[in-house]
């Protein structure tokens, strides 16, 4: 039989395959009870796109965190976190044993330790950057002084003047004998060549790559990716927010500023930030570190007491340290995102470089506005990414007809993911206030129960309102036809950006 008489046979097979993975792709979907709208718009996308429908699904479509494809299961830092937040469960039944400084936000705080095994931690002190350029700075001053050992991990790294800086400390302390490990996502860190990564490992460096990029093969390229940032230091000092490691958070790139924001903790929260790097790494390498009391130095009878008493021997600063991601059972940060939109009585600030959010999300803001709490929102003026860009101004009409104040960043871009709420406490991390963020990807955010670290980051986002123009509703329905356009087709494929 010649080939011109078996490529209908063929094309047909094909065809009545694809039938069957769709309608087979479609039955599970609705027996999962997902969101109907979603639920039916992929439901479409595969029964009318033949093949590309299919490829879109399994990249995008696929719920992971009910799919259970990112275990944890035996992993003795889980372990640990989980038996802490019981004891102080049982502990804060009793109003009276939450710490007087945070009993206002009790609910916030009972809700992220169920949704996210967040212990509510007190700390020494708590630093705020406000570029990237001072964050990573003070990251590499920390790293010098390791003497134990050095957690970095971080969505992007890149062999630029800042990667090699980064490199060049970590060699050293490896070499000086303090244990480090460097963990990059598979599509952030994609860049890195063999060099770069081999003269790391020569100098006993451990690392780590999640979920290594593959082009034609699951993890999917885009959704599930590790966003996080975190350094810990011997345990006792941690960073996290929304810097990078490249030059272009250092020194802007092709922006004339690069505006982000990072916190320095020093106390009982690192232990969170400690065991979210450890879990990353278990999920990696499937084995557990030893040595528990090395890298958690806290966790001992008396300090296990103290932090479920929500107290640390004077000690000023709380905070809870949220980890999400398809791994959990909740989408905690959108929860918690929520939880304290919703409960503002005043005013809220919010700062995100995209924002794509979940209809629960939007609906929280625009309601909020509604009930005559002041909600300002800051966005970039143009993004780092075309698409997302007019994904994001697809929702500013509605947004100010609910009374928000959006201000565009006009002076580079700003890539901060701030909330702060009626100047009582923010919420500072990696995540953008987008679906991917929220929904599907590794990220980690703190909760920082302190007037002053809110009335800094108040502050600061009253400065750079001089670098802003508020979007009035008359100037706004003047913009041009075409850009109309782009944001709806935006809009319509914004469950993929």
């Amino acid at each position: 039989m010649t080939f011109t008489r078996l490529w209908p046979v063929f094309t047909s097979l094909l065809y009545l395959l694809n039938i069957a993975i769709a309608v087979y792709s479609s039955i599970m979907l609705i027996s999962s009870k997902r969101d109907p709208v979603k639920t039916l718009s992929w439901v479409m996308v595969m029964m009318l796109l033949p093949y590309i429908g299919i490829i879109l699904y399994f990249f995008f479509g696929r719920n992971f965190r009910k799919d259970k494809m990112f275990s944890r299961k035996g992993a003795r830092d889980l372990g640990l976190r989980k038996e802490l937040c019981k004891e102080m469960l049982e502990k804060f039944e009793d109003r009276e044993n939450i710490p007087q400084e945070v009993r206002r936000h009790h609910k916030l705080v009972v809700q992220n330790i169920r949704s996210a095994y967040s212990l509510l931690s007190a700390n020494d002190s708590v630093q705020i950057y406000f570029s990237g350029k001072e964050a990573l700075s003070a990251m590499l001053e920390a790293m010098r002084g390791a003497r134990t050992h050095i957690h970095l991990q971080s969505f992007i790294i890149e062999d630029d003047r800042v990667g090699n800086a980064f490199k060049e400390v970590l060699m050293a302390k490896a070499r000086e004998g303090v244990e480090v490990r460097m963990m990059y996502d598979g599509f952030g860190g994609r860049r890195l060549g063999k060099k770069f990564l081999g003269e790391l490992q020569e100098a006993g460096v451990e690392i780590l790559n999640f979920s290594p990029f593959r082009l034609f093969f699951l993890p999917p390229i885009v959704n599930y990716r590790n966003h996080r940032k975190i350094l810990v230091v011997d345990g006792r000092i941690g960073f996290l927010g929304g810097c990078n490691i490249a030059d272009r958070y250092f020194d802007g790139g092709e922006f004339p500023e690069w505006r982000d924001t990072h916190v320095r903790i020093e106390g009982m929260s690192v232990m969170s930030l400690q065991a979210t790097f450890l879990l990353d790494r278990y999920f990696i390498l499937n084995k557990n570190l030893g040595r528990r009391r090395k890298y958690y130095p806290y966790v001992d009878a008396k300090d296990k007491e103290l932090l479920a008493a929500g107290t640390a021997g004077g000690s000023r600063y709380y905070a809870q340290i949220i980890a999400s991601g398809p791994d959990s059972d909740w989408a905690a940060i959108m929860q918690c995102y929520f939880t304290a939109i919703t409960k503002a009585r005043d005013h809220i600030c919010i700062i995100t470089p995209y924002f794509i959010p979940s209809e629960t999300i939007l609906n929280a803001i625009k309601i909020t506005a509604l009930s005559d709490v002041t909600v300002s929102l800051m966005i970039p003026e143009r993004s780092d990414t075309w698409l997302t860009n007019w994904g994001t101004m697809s929702y500013i009409s509605e947004l100010i007809d609910a009374g928000v104040k959006v201000y565009l960043f006009k002076r580079g871009f700003n890539h901060s993911k701030v909330l702060s709420i009626d100047g009582e406490y923010c919420i500072i991390g990696s995540a953008n206030m987008d679906n991917r963020s929220l929904e599907h990807h590794f990220e980690v955010t703190s909760v920082i129960y302190d007037p002053e670290c809110a009335r800094t980051v108040e502050d600061q986002f009253r400065k750079d309102l001089s670098r802003c123009t508020l979007v009035t509703k008359a100037k706004w329905h003047r913009r041009p036809r075409r850009n109309k356009f782009y944001e709806s087709v935006a809009r319509l494929v914004s469950p993929l950006l």
